[in-house]
């Protein structure tokens, strides 16, 4: 018998044969074969050859009036099995046999073999045209596709709105987790486990997840703790799962992620065996912009994590009744997406590779070199360089500094990573509870949903200290006025009527009392901004407001002055402003 081949499938979902059943317009009738609710149809198409074998490409309802049948039981029955046995040796999903004008029934003969050989056998009633059979077909893909297309658009938006999200890598997993009703996780370049959401995935899913994270991480990065990279041998990707061809921005478009007819099994550890991890793609991103490519060339793995090859862009594994993938997130970032689910759809594999797109953009290099330029200027100011004589590495012109602190939780390194990449600078700054972000003067911060910004005025390189403490006044101010992004004043004031050396002289002496007490002078320049407020004082400081009371009467028994009379108050603050 010849050997049994996975076959081609169309840019088309298939069809539950179950469905083409259920439409009583058709009043098709199974009488032998499996009636396994899994197996399914690519197309219909009708053939009276007595050997169709040359003439399908797989997957096909292959509809026939029987008029290629020889005459005799004998010669019947032998031809019976033969026709059969090359249906199946093709891929064919199922035979439809009609009734009228040639056959008024199904020969038993053709009943025995297909139920010999676990070929599905439609009886197709003399109302029913093949036509009508095969339009019924086409209609049902077409539902199955619109079904699909809104089941992704949806997820693309829900995806993209978790992203906009104050912890925007925690909201895409558990919205992705969600959309594939499974287990969604983040590993780091490390091979840690930074996120995860979802169903708790069965027991060894984690394990085997993170060994699949190490076949797609880019060479030279290997797992903290990880010598060698899962057993098994890569193959190319199983036809029978829905999403074994992975999609990547060089691979060409091919038919979307839908499951095909099975193909031969293959014995354990060969290629294509369930038991193999499958990598397939080129390293980068996956192309969440097009259906998924058709399979590539396998990737041959190594036996520990270093590769002669570069590492693929996505692979798939199963384990147990757990599919499994993995996608790279970016070329050289190492950061891994994993996916567990139970049950796959078509559809699952474009969903999660939309995720894989947004992550990478959440956790990747916001600008090409980037990470060179910083590492240099680091490595010059650890050597003793000046700052302005490392910013050009950074970029040309004048830059502003913002203070940051989000609602709710404390900020994580990936949150802050994200506030940059929105702001558009990579040079962030994760301090305790706050995070500071270098952005490019030419770039116009604005308010960023679930975080409270403060913003100073544009500055050169020599005056970014004096831009650092702007900004964190005015997040200061910002909180206290519960308002979402507050700037650092820019305006031409008093204090440019007077030259500098004389107004720091009289700041000096005005405020000689506060000298040694910061906290003292902190909060009376904070009271004054905030025109007094005990309550807003208390919150930009996070004190009791008590004690901004108790600081601000010693603040005015200090200074010998009367603190409610706006002359002194004007006073004192264009003191505090040369501080």
């Amino acid at each position: 018998m010849p050997e049994t081949f996975a076959p081609a499938v169309p840019p088309t979902p298939p069809v539950p044969l179950s469905a083409l059943l259920a439409r009583e317009d058709l009043a098709l009738r199974q009488i032998a074969g499996p009636s396994d609710p899994d197996i399914v149809i690519h197309w219909a198409h009708t053939s009276e050859m007595a050997d169709p074998y040359p003439y399908l490409l797989g997957g096909e309802l292959l509809l026939t009036a029987g008029v290629h049948i020889p005459e005799g039981p004998g010669p019947a029955r032998d031809h019976f099995d033969a026709y059969v046995t090359r249906i199946v040796a093709a891929g064919g999903a199922a035979l439809g046999f009609g009734l009228a004008p040639v056959h008024d029934a199904v020969p038993g003969a053709l009943v025995a073999a297909c139920e010999a050989h676990a070929l599905p056998l439609l009886e197709v009633p003399p109302q029913t045209t093949f036509s009508g059979v095969a339009r019924a077909v086409w209609q049902l893909m077409a539902q199955a596709r619109l079904a699909e297309l809104r089941r992704v658009t949806e997820a693309q938006q829900s995806l993209a709105a978790a992203a906009s999200r104050p912890d925007p890598v925690p909201s895409v997993l558990r919205q992705l987790a969600q959309r594939l009703s499974g287990h969604a996780v983040l590993h780091g370049p490390d091979g840690t486990e930074i996120a995860a959401a979802g169903r708790e995935p069965a027991e060894g899913v984690r394990e085997a997840l993170a060994g699949l994270a190490e076949v797609v991480r880019p060479t030279g990065r290997p797992a903290a703790g990880t010598e060698h990279a899962p057993k098994g041998s890569a193959g190319p990707p199983d036809p029978s799962h829905p999403d074994s061809a992975s999609g990547s921005p060089v691979s060409p478009p091919g038919p979307p992620d839908s499951p095909a007819a099975p193909a031969a099994p293959a014995a354990p550890g060969s290629p294509g065996s369930p038991n193999s991890p499958v990598s397939h793609g080129s390293p980068g991103a996956p192309n969440a912009l097009s259906t998924p490519s058709a399979p590539v060339a396998p990737v041959a793995r190594a036996s520990t994590v270093s590769r002669s090859t570069p590492a693929p862009a996505s692979a798939s594994d199963t384990l147990g009744g757990t599919h499994l993938a993995a996608y790279a997130l970016g070329a050289e970032g190492g950061f891994v997406l994993g996916v567990a689910s139970t049950r796959r759809e078509p559809g699952d594999h474009t969903i999660a590779s939309v995720a894989a797109v947004l992550l990478s953009l959440l956790t990747g290099e916001h600008h090409s070199g980037a990470g060179a330029a910083r590492s240099s200027a680091l490595v010059r100011l650890l050597l003793g360089a000046a700052p302005e004589a490392v910013a050009p590495l950074l970029g040309e012109g004048r830059w502003v500094v913002v203070h940051a602190r989000p609602e709710g939780q404390p900020p994580d390194a990936v949150a802050a990573s994200a506030l940059g990449a929105a702001l558009g600078s990579p040079l962030v700054d994760l301090d305790r509870d706050v995070v500071r972000v270098l952005v490019p003067g030419e770039r116009e911060p604005c308010p960023q949903p679930g975080w409270t910004l403060g913003v100073s005025a544009a500055a050169g390189p020599p005056e970014w200290p004096a831009a650092d403490t702007q900004a964190a006044r005015a997040l200061a101010r910002a909180r206290a006025t519960r308002t979402a992004l507050v700037r650092h004043g820019a305006r031409p004031g008093l204090e440019d009527l007077v030259p500098p050396a004389d107004a720091e002289a009289h700041a000096r002496a005005l405020l000689a009392p506060l000298t040694d007490r910061a906290a003292l002078a902190d909060t009376l320049r904070t009271w004054l901004s905030l025109h007094g407020s005990w309550d807003r004082t208390a919150v930009a400081l996070e004190v009791h407001r008590n004690t901004v009371r108790q600081r601000i009467a010693r603040c005015a028994a200090l200074l010998d002055a009367d603190l409610d009379d706006p002359d002194v108050r004007m006073e004192l603050w264009f003191a505090l402003r040369q501080r």
